[in-house]
């Protein structure tokens, strides 16, 4: 019996470790988990493997030759006289089948297979793209519920030293050394806290519904992990700045509007059709017709080379926009970089300078009001400085990780 209930609970303990390894199943919810719950519900993403599936599904059509031609009639079918519309009236009457095919030339075929390959690669990094966006928007929102989180967290303990203060000016009161105003500053303060909390829940609130619009409902588990950090090599994103996913479908749509040029050329050469007729007469011999017939392209000055210089203009735009987005990035990898190190000096400031001095002004604050020798406003004014300087570090701590994020995803080496 002992081992059996061994069993049991070695089982159980293994079921509960299996379903808190579950992404969405855990007790808390890391930032991995949250990404991987993103990537496997977005719409987004379904619709981009879609659209790369039509895409490939086209590729091998591009090539064939156009479906051939089927045709069935009557010739020399008399229309006047006794024998009008009667089959069998005249000896000239012949009932006909035949079939025929179209045959692009081969350089427009291999243009149409390029313009294929080139929608699937297209259509392929489209889907690096999207599923990039998914990872940086669920990151980003998962962070600021973060950071919402961290300051509530800090609220139990603002409270906790209220509570002391309200304590330390109720007993100088009574030992008749205080004001009896006093009374009502520590329970202003609560208010303000209060009214600051409510603000934060409402933060809170806020982040956890766009966590949900990427993962469900496993946005209302609390979050494990810390903030995230990933490298932040400043020389490795500016040599990347050409791999910015806006920038990575410019390759193929340039192919693709070469392709298209390479089509439009194509149209001088002349396409070709062959056909076969199959001739049934009453009262002579059956026949059999054969014949080839050529496009003629001769008045390409104001059909062909307008499509090609429609192309080639289009492939100029291409390049342009490409280079005018290259340049706006950029700016903007410049901007994050500067702002990064601000956010990273702002932080260490916060953490190494003025926490420290806040934390001692409050302790000096409060030994001159216990001594006699300070006024109350004086320790609510310090206190209040400290205060603020907590959720500044939090949010200090929360800009630079949702930089370093937007950085990671656009710069880092995240594509596939």
């Amino acid at each position: 019996m002992n081992h059996r209930i061994q069993r049991v609970r070695k089982y159980a303990t293994a079921l509960i470790i299996g379903l808190g390894a579950v992404p969405g199943m855990s007790a808390a919810l890391t930032l991995e988990e949250a990404i991987e719950l993103a990537e496997q519900q977005a719409p987004s993403l379904a619709a981009r493997n879609a659209s790369l599936q039509a895409a490939q599904n086209l590729v091998t059509p591009a090539g064939e030759l156009p479906d051939p031609r089927l045709s069935v009639g009557v010739q020399n079918l008399p229309i006047e006289g006794d024998s009008s519309l009667r089959l069998g009236a005249e000896r000239m009457t012949a009932q006909m089948i035949g079939v025929m095919q179209e045959v692009p030339n081969r350089a427009k075929r291999r243009a149409r297979v390029r313009t294929a390959e080139a929608s699937v690669e297209l259509a392929r990094v489209e889907r690096t793209v999207e599923r990039l966006q998914v990872r940086q928007f669920t990151a980003e929102a998962w962070i600021a519920t973060l950071s919402a989180e961290q300051k509530l967290g800090i609220f139990d303990e603002l409270y906790a030293e209220n509570r002391l203060l309200a304590q330390a000016v109720k007993a100088r009161i009574a030992s008749g050394r205080g004001l009896s105003s006093d009374s009502v500053l520590p329970k202003q303060e609560a208010a303000l806290l209060a009214e600051k909390q409510d603000v934060l829940v409402r933060n809170e609130a806020v982040a956890r519904a766009q966590l949900r619009s990427w993962i469900g409902a496993a946005a209302s588990q609390p979050l494990e992990g810390s903030w995230p950090a990933w490298p932040a090599d400043f020389d490795h994103y500016r040599h990347n700045l050409h791999r910015h996913p806006e920038l990575l479908a410019f390759d193929p749509m340039l192919d693709r509007a070469e392709a298209k040029i390479a089509e439009a050329i194509s149209e001088k050469r002349p396409d070709w059709a062959w056909g076969l007729d199959y001739k049934r007469r009453s009262e002579f011999g059956d026949m059999v017709s054969f014949n080839v017939s050529f496009d003629l392209p001769v008045f390409a000055g104001s059909r062909q080379d307008p499509k090609i210089s429609a192309e080639r203009a289009r492939l100029a735009e291409i390049e342009a926009e490409r280079q005018a987005m290259l340049r706006m990035h950029n700016q903007e990898l410049a901007t994050e970089l500067a702002e990064m190190q601000r956010l990273e000096q702002a932080l260490a400031r916060v953490e190494m300078t003025l926490l420290p001095l806040a934390e001692e002004k409050v302790r000096l604050a409060m030994a001159d009001y216990r001594s006699g020798s300070g006024e109350l406003t004086t320790v609510i004014a310090a206190r209040q400085e400290l205060i603020d300087l907590r959720l500044r570090r939090v949010e200090l701590a929360g800009e630079r990780s949702m930089l370093n994020a937007r950085l990671h995803f656009s710069f880092g080496d995240t594509q596939p």
